[in-house]
């Protein structure tokens, strides 16, 4: 009985049902995309080993879930065969994308709205995601992490070396967390050090250096990336010469960043001898950079969790896992003066709200209020976030995302849970909303032109009911005062001593009185309205608000 002794074991159970899923809705959109080398075992394997995860967490026991993970494994069997027949793919041309991120090319992609991230890293940074939950479950689990992460940058950039270093926040230093290859050093070497290669190495890989000093303690002020070509040009970098191994070659400097807070950098190296390091280099090192900063977030948030919380409760876990996966602040958008209400009823833990800057003439606003409460509903939560999180990056519009992500979840037949979601993609460029909802999730536009608010959504199949479901694409004209607002039932159901709900209407009335407000102040509004409302009164649900004005 494995889940009962030890409440955290359902943690990488989850996560290995998320990873799971993941693993197979890359596997099916491949597959239709025509690529042979994935096949229906591929897909089934990893359809298996999710069912069997998530039978675990709802049925302590441990049969089903080795004998799923066992089956898993066969399936795997038939498509490894090929290549004991020699049937094995080239490698080269899976690289063959890096070649063509030209920056002629880069500029032809935006204007035609692709995706941002180039296709051939998008496995590499899913790779982060995996080895982030692996390290969940173990004592030094970071620093593997940190280490694969090394390794895979030094490999995708084609350097002769590599190290990673992170802010210890009581001491204001940088300190080196994990190095692999030749790596000259781009600072003053001490004095009392020997000019071997040994003493050298080792030297760095246990420094620590102030963040006044050095180009690491630079980057990691400013948070600015650093592409460095022509070292002896650079004042930054110190020449510890006359030896070859440490004359300095080309650079690349990419800090770590959860959100606008730097936690840490990582550096890259080519030898003086070898061709230097190309933009093309520099921009896959900092798309790279950014999901592993997301991938280490994951272990921090992990481990937080761990350290000062004794939590017993499957409630408890859940909730405190769903407050991780909210923006910490809203994020300054040109343009935009967003505002948000965000409360949560005890042991409910169902809406989730998202804002994703995807692309330069997109910015995407999520809203969900998943049923059900407990690990189930976060179970459906993530699964939701990783897949929309994904691909808003494309060009695909706001219905097709929804199809995308209902089909994932309609398709998982241990899962009975379901959600009701606005999502609604802001385009600066021109002006204009595109959204599509499913559920019962309202979107509120108030026009400034009319001095009217109007409910602009409609009701449809929640994400998770049926996989054919097909959402519908509406698009408005905004202008400066405008007001799109998208919020969850648990408000508009908040009732007072009475029993008295507190209504939409009552809302939208509110929203229309307090137009010339800013986002957040017409948020805060809203929130100390609903609180007046309601007294003293029990909150049964979660209360969840986003307002967007246009300025």
């Amino acid at each position: 009985m494995f889940i009962t002794s030890d409440s955290f074991a359902y943690v990488p159970l989850l996560l290995t049902a998320v990873f799971s899923f993941l693993l197979a809705v890359f596997f099916s959109i491949t597959k239709r995309r025509g690529n042979g080398s994935v096949g229906v075992f591929h897909i089934a394997s990893a359809v298996i080993l999710c069912a069997g995860s998530i039978y675990a967490i709802l049925n302590p026991g441990l049969t089903v879930f080795a004998a799923a993970a066992a089956l898993s494994a066969g399936l795997l069997v038939p498509a490894v065969l090929p290549l004991l027949n020699g049937k094995r793919e080239a490698p080269e041309p899976a690289e063959e994308p890096e070649c063509e991120i030209s920056d002629g090319d880069a500029e032809e992609d935006q204007s035609d709205g692709e995706d941002t991230v180039p296709a051939d890293l998008i496995e590499v940074c899913r790779d982060f995601m995996i080895h982030a939950a692996d390290a969940f479950s173990e004592e030094s689990g970071l620093n593997g992490l940190l280490d694969y992460i090394n390794t895979t940058l030094i490999r995708e950039v084609k350097a002769d070396g590599g190290a990673i270093l992170l802010i210890d926040d009581f001491d204001d230093v940088l300190a080196v967390k994990t190095f692999q290859g030749n790596f000259p050093p781009p600072y003053k070497l001490s004095d009392d050090i020997p000019h071997k290669i040994v003493r050298v190495e080792t030297n760095f890989r246990f420094a620590q250096f102030p963040l006044s000093e050095t180009i690491f303690g630079e980057v990691a002020r400013s948070g600015k990336a650093e592409l460095i070509t022509e070292p002896l040009a650079d004042d930054r970098i110190y020449q510890n010469e006359p030896e070859d191994f440490l004359k300095c070659g080309s650079y690349i400097f990419v800090p770590l960043k959860i959100r606008d807070t730097v936690i840490g950098v990582a550096a890259l190296a080519r030898k003086y001898a070898v061709e230097p390091f190309t933009e093309r280099d520099f921009t896959a090192a900092a798309i790279l950079t950014d999901f592993a900063s997301t991938a280490v977030k994951n272990v921090y948030s992990f481990q937080e969790i761990v350290e000062h919380s004794e939590l017993t409760k499957e409630s408890d876990i859940a909730c405190r896992l769903q407050n991780t996966l909210h923006p910490k602040l809203l994020p300054a958008i040109p343009g935009l003066a967003l505002g948000c209400y965000y409360n949560t009823a005890e042991g409910v833990c169902g809406d989730y709200y998202d804002i994703v800057p995807a692309r330069k003439d997109r910015i995407s606003f999520i809203l969900t209020d998943v049923a059900g409460k407990g690990m189930n509903s976060l179970i459906v939560m993530v699964m939701i976030r990783a897949m929309l999180r994904l691909i808003v990056n494309t060009a695909q519009s706001a219905g097709t995302i929804l199809g995308w992500a209902n089909r994932g979840i309609a398709g998982e037949s241990n899962i009975d849970h379901f959600a009701s979601l606005a999502l609604i993609n802001y385009d600066s460029t021109v002006q204009k909303i595109q959204l599509a909802t499913a559920g019962t999730t309202p979107v509120l536009l108030y026009s400034a032109e009319t001095d009217s608010i109007k409910q602009i959504s409609a009701v449809s199949e929640p994400i998770g009911v049926e996989k054919t479901t097909v959402y519908d694409d509406k698009e408005y004209s905004v202008h400066s005062g405008d007001i799109v607002v998208t919020y969850t039932d648990g408000l508009v159901e908040t009732p007072d001593a009475r029993g008295i709900q507190y209504s939409k209407e009552k809302l939208m009335a509110l929203i229309a009185k307090n137009h010339q407000l800013s986002g957040k102040e017409i948020a805060d509004i809203v929130k100390a309205d609903v609180k007046k409302f309601s007294g003293a009164g029990h909150q049964h649900d979660d209360q969840t608000l986003l307002v967007i004005k246009i300025q």
